[in-house]
């Protein structure tokens, strides 16, 4: 079982960021709002980043904005962080393509969704899988989230995947604590949290940390759920998951996206953000005050 001790098993760092993708005003992508946001959360403790995934509104930027968005974040942070690249698609081909560019352009990873849509037999996730994984030349990280993708990768598919040389870690967002332990149980996967209720959860059995959406707003908060844990002060660890609970319930389960959300906290906050592209809408003036009152009650204690 993977246990959270050394740096080989945490292939990726620990406290990782869903990081979003700044846009100007005009809507086009924000470069150095990217390199601005990002060293900021990497000195406010978080050791990884992921760009271009869920958060980073990837279904809405261009193949060539994802590329120039790891290579600005890459200029910015240097080996401070790690750098993992969303680069999932419904089209095995394209996903080679885009893990491929993402290398190149400085990642140290690449995160790789369950094709979505066509709803593919587990036969033909592992294969979409392991076509990639033999393409890139750098590591996979699985993001198994059958609630946006409508298939799941099975446990025993990953306990296969698991073999893969380069396959070596899982961004869960599967809401499925029994057969995440089982592929803990039987294979040395770094697993990393993807629901920022469950990072402390997860860590108890055996987790790498996670890849937190909430981070964007309150790294420091989130590094440090994880940095008690570690020190084996699972009270503070506790203690710290649980005053963060009314933020995460604002920011991930009140109905707007967490792109959105995080968005609206990064504006109030003086922080590079911009607009969400279509067909996300930006929080209204409510849901913001309710965020802001969230983070404030957060960040006061």
């Amino acid at each position: 079982m993977t246990s959270t001790g050394t740096t080989s098993q945490r292939p990726f760092g620990r406290t990782l960021c869903a990081m979003i993708t700044p846009f100007t005003a005009a809507g086009d992508i924000d470069l150095d709002g990217a390199r601005e946001l990002a060293a900021w959360l990497v000195a406010e403790g978080c050791d990884g980043l992921v760009l271009n995934g869920t958060t980073g509104e990837s279904p809405t930027t261009t193949d060539t904005e994802k590329a120039e968005l790891v290579a600005a974040v890459r200029d910015a942070v240097g080996d401070r962080a790690s750098l993992v690249a969303g680069v999932g698609t419904a089209d095995t081909r394209h996903t080679v393509e885009l893990a491929l560019a993402a290398g190149k352009a400085g990642a140290d990873g690449v995160l790789v969704v369950a094709p979505y849509y066509s709803k593919p037999p587990q036969e033909a996730v592992e294969a979409h899988f392991r076509a990639v994984a033999d393409a890139s030349g750098v590591p996979v990280m699985l993001y198994d989230i059958p609630g946006r993708t409508g298939t799941r990768i099975e446990s025993e598919t990953m306990i296969r995947l698991a073999g893969h040389p380069r396959i070596v870690a899982v961004k869960d967002c599967s809401y499925d604590f029994l057969g995440t332990q089982k592929v803990l149980a039987h294979t040395d996967l770094a697993y990393y949290a993807g629901c920022d209720e469950h990072v402390l959860a997860l860590s108890a059995v055996g987790a790498a940390g996670c890849v937190s959406t909430v981070a964007n707003a309150v790294p420091g908060h989130i590094a440090a759920i994880l940095d008690a844990f570690d020190a084996g002060d699972t009270a503070g660890a506790t203690e710290r998951q649980l005053r963060a609970t009314p933020l995460i319930e604002a920011m991930m389960g009140a109905g707007l996206p967490g792109t959105v959300t995080a968005k609206a906290l990064l504006a109030r906050l003086g922080r590079p953000a911009g607009p969400v592209r279509a067909p996300l809408l930006p929080a209204g003036r409510e849901a913001a005050d309710g965020l802001w009152a969230r983070y404030e009650a957060l960040t006061a204690g």
